[in-house]
């Protein structure tokens, strides 16, 4: 990828018109290597760039820069205290680099956000990625007082926060079991937790959120954006919101565990009392219909026979009624 690549994108990031001699003039090198960047950009990022004689080139869809300052003055209490802002415009995971601080002593609170992942991971070793400024891709790293052996339901809670942030901006999002965030029944957001330490305590987690807020590009599953739903978020006022919300629901999960949060997160629930099939990677499938979660934030499925059985893994399905 051409060096120049980020530069010569954050100067046509506005939607404008900019000459390639005045990007050039601006980044203090030659108009061979502005043209080399516009390719990079389009090829490597898969974005469009329109090139007019006498004009210069043009992105052609804008998009809002992650930026740490506009972050931070519209995160509130008690997040502005808590998280330490950073980001970066290209790395391979930013969970991987978060757990590698976690390793080395990291700060409790530190979060990572990226332009652009080049090994994004998702759950179950699925590769996450998105197009350059159309979503959402961030990790935080998170000490608990509480052991390993009691951080059951954490996914959930971490779903939960994302959701009600997206409620309160008038995103009618739901939640699947174990760790999604759906819009219209299809994936808007995903969340993958890496965790270190001890069985009785203290852990150190790492959390990652992937959030959609434009159509990220080639995927192997049905996904949903914010743009397609006719919601139209800056990515720092929602980073904000998002974490705003996090630091309320990881301080309380500190305290008082997914208990505390059992009773939203049914509300919450994009497939309560509906037929379901819980697929696995092992194993044959289980049909049943969904009835909650427990306070440690397992499945509970009502087997054909009525009785009740939880599950704490597998792949969650709509199955018809018939």
């Amino acid at each position: 990828m051409s060096e120049h690549a980020f530069a010569v994108l954050r100067q046509l990031s506005d939607g404008r018109f900019h000459s390639g001699a005045d990007i050039a003039r601006e980044l203090g090198c030659s108009r061979t290597l502005i043209w080399q960047a516009v390719h990079a950009i389009e090829q490597e990022f898969g974005l469009t760039v329109f090139s007019v004689r006498g004009q210069g080139y043009k992105l052609a869809e804008p998009f809002e820069w992650l930026d740490v300052a506009r972050v931070r003055e519209a995160l509130t209490s008690p997040a502005a205290e808590t998280f330490t802002l950073a980001v970066t415009e290209r790395t391979d995971s930013t969970n991987s680099q978060l757990m590698a601080r976690a390793a080395s002593g990291g700060l409790h609170g530190l979060v990572l956000a990226a332009e652009m992942q080049t090994a994004g991971r998702g759950r179950l070793g699925r590769r996450w990625q998105n197009r350059l400024g159309a979503g959402l891709t961030f990790s935080l790293l998170w000490r608990f007082d509480r052991g390993l052996a009691e951080l059951a339901g954490l996914s959930l809670a971490v779903g939960l926060a994302l959701a009600r942030a997206l409620h309160r901006l008038a995103v009618p999002v739901q939640l699947k079991w174990p760790n999604d965030v759906l819009l219209n029944g299809r994936k808007l957001a995903g969340i993958l937790i890496e965790l270190s330490g001890d069985a009785l305590g203290p852990a150190a987690v790492v959390i990652g959120i992937g959030l959609n807020i434009d159509n990220p590009g080639a995927v192997d599953q049905p996904v949903a954006s914010l743009a397609e739903a006719g919601i139209q978020l800056g990515r720092n006022q929602l980073l904000a919101a998002l974490l705003s919300e996090l630091a309320v629901v990881l301080d309380t999960f500190n305290r008082e565990g997914f208990a505390a949060f059992r009773e939203d997160w049914i509300r919450c629930s994009s497939h309560e009392n509906a037929p379901v099939r819980l697929s696995f990677s092992h194993g044959e499938p289980v049909d049943g219909i969904a009835r909650g979660v427990a306070e440690n934030g397992a499945l509970q499925v009502e087997m054909a026979d009525g009785s009740l059985r939880i599950f704490h893994a597998g792949e969650v399905s709509l199955r018809s009624r018939a």
